[in-house]
């Protein structure tokens, strides 16, 4: 999977300077699922993260639920 996903990043890069942008971009909702397969993210955590980045609250970590190390927001 992994050797997959570099072959993904690669033509990622290839697309994005050859400005075809749109396709990059749908190429980086594939890699991004396999990332999140890879280290076995939930949507529910990836959603938790994307609230808190989009909040304009100060981050905190919440009380009741711990997330995992990668998924830490780093300002």
């Amino acid at each position: 999977m992994l050797a997959l996903l570099a072959t993904l990043e690669e033509c990622q890069a290839f697309l994005t300077d050859r400005a075809n942008t749109e396709t990059a971009r749908l190429l980086s909702l594939a890699i991004l699922e396999l990332r999140m397969e890879l280290h076995r993210v939930t949507d529910s955590e990836l959603k938790a993260l994307c609230d808190m980045i989009a909040s304009d609250e100060p981050v905190q970590e919440p009380t009741t639920r711990q997330l995992p190390p990668y998924l830490r927001l780093i300002k």
